[in-house]
């Protein structure tokens, strides 16, 4: 195959790490040409503007890992890295298109998806949690370093030699596509032909929630990763801009922060985790992560000074155990050949969410006026700027409505959690999946199409 050596998960991690470094440096220049262009609903429209792309990747990545499954996933990685990365240079050229372009971006914006299907093809069954977790750490690594870096760069040569570089770095991504990322669907999975058909079934966005009410055990899962990962992918949306409008924070406090955040969260999610699964057990694991989740929340929504944010962010760190907790619940519950089938429900839920949370913040923003209608000025000798100050004298009792919404919004997630058995094994309650894939043999018998395939990763081997 094309590229440099055999297929291996070192050339998925570096893609991801080159993607989201390279859109990690934009993160302090993005803050200030979206208040610059919205002067008047910032919030709204950085809410409506990331919902669009949300909701528009949610629809389009089952078709574009139905399409990888049959073209193979090499020509995938560059399409998505490419558009994904296509508005970087617009920053600069037109603010305006900038914003349309990642909008419209979230058609492709499914790298992930790719990636990890492309990791399912050449790992094993038993490998392929740690290959995951690599991925994901390389995803968090990328975003520690990279906003501190462009927050400096921007400070000192100014955001254009940000967006240059930035611009720079994505494409020596698409160049390592191309010359170094060998193909990892193997020859004999694919058709002989390009006008091979493919699944529409498998491509349908909406599959995996139809299939979410057929088991009680996976409609409390599905509903527990809802309510709990909406506001997340909301406030993940307009935090940072909330931080750098609202409580006055510089660009390098802001980077500063990311980079806290990021490393806290990578030993919660590797040392930490493990502790607790091992301690405390599977299901006591996710309801403290949610627990934590509801007192970060609760602590941005009240949180009027600086410190608070600070303090909350370690918090924050502790609530990212949550998700990796119920995906290893799905894991040892769920029968081998439903696999896919549950874990794609779990991950079409948070899909829908990635569209719906920031339109809900940004709404949730707008109708309680917390707006910015000037640039932030000089800041004062205390540390604040004058305008974030008089917005929170404006907004004194509740400085953050959305993040108050979040934490009621996981509160119902905790207690829908409680209800999760510890220890359920789906095939024992799934008889009506049986009966609906037409499997009445031996349980690992073959299911009818498009009903037992995972419809954001697409592989059969998973």
């Amino acid at each position: 195959p094309q590229g440099i050596g055999s297929p291996s998960v070192y050339h998925a991690v570096i893609v991801i790490f080159l993607e989201f470094f390279a859109w990690g440096l934009l993160t302090a220049p993005t803050l200030v040409v979206l208040h610059e262009t919205f002067p008047k609903h910032t919030f709204l429209m950085n809410g409506l503007i990331q919902g669009v792309k949300g909701l528009l990747s949610f629809l389009s990545a089952p078709l574009i890992g139905a399409l990888s499954d049959v073209w193979g996933r090499k020509s995938f990685l560059l399409l998505t890295v490419f558009f994904t990365c296509a508005p970087i240079p617009l920053m600069k050229i037109s603010p305006w298109w900038y914003f349309a372009v990642i909008s419209v971006s979230g058609v492709f914006a499914v790298t992930f998806s790719v990636v990890f299907a492309y990791v399912a093809d050449i790992t094993q069954e038993h490998e392929r949690s740690m290959a995951y977790g690599l991925v994901s750490a390389t995803f968090a690594a990328s975003l520690v370093t990279s906003p501190a870096i462009g927050a400096y760069l921007g400070r000192v040569y100014g955001d254009s030699l940000v967006v240059v570089l930035a611009t720079a770095i994505a494409l020596l991504d698409i160049c390592f596509i191309l010359v170094a990322v060998p193909e990892s669907l193997p020859e004999k999975m694919r058709p002989a032909s390009w006008g091979a058909p493919i699944s529409w079934e498998q491509a349908d966005p909406f599959a995996s929630l139809k299939k979410v009410g057929q088991d009680s055990i996976v409609l409390l899962i599905c509903i527990t990763v809802f309510l709990s990962y909406l506001p997340e992918a909301g406030q993940y949306s307009s935090f940072f801009l909330y931080l750098r409008q609202i409580m006055g924070f510089s660009s390098e406090s802001v980077a500063a922060f990311i980079a806290v955040l990021g490393i806290l969260s990578i030993i919660a999610q590797t040392i930490v985790l493990s502790l607790l699964m091992r301690s405390i057990g599977n299901k006591n694991t996710i309801l403290l992560g949610l627990g934590f989740q509801i007192l970060q929340l609760a602590w941005y929504g009240f949180g009027s000074e600086p410190w608070m944010m600070w303090a909350a962010g370690a918090v924050a760190a502790m609530s990212s155990i949550t998700f990796p907790a119920v995906s290893a619940l799905v894991s040892r519950t769920a029968d081998a050949d439903q696999q896919g089938v549950v874990q794609g429900m779990i991950t079409g839920i948070r899909g829908l969410c990635n569209g719906l949370g920031p339109a809900l913040y940004g709404f949730i923003f707008y109708i309680f006026h917390v707006e910015l209608n000037e640039l932030p000025m000089p800041e004062s000798p205390s540390g604040g700027s004058v305008v974030a100050q008089y917005h929170l004298q404006q907004n004194s009792i509740i400085p953050g409505p959305p993040f108050l919404f979040g934490a009621c919004s996981v509160l119902l997630a905790l207690l829908v959690a409680l209800f999760i058995p510890e220890h359920t094994n789906l095939n024992l309650r799934s008889s009506n999946w049986k009966k609906h894939c037409g499997s009445h043999g031996h349980p690992h018998s073959p299911q009818a199409p498009g009903e037992a395939k995972e419809p954001l990763l697409q592989d059969t081997n998973v």
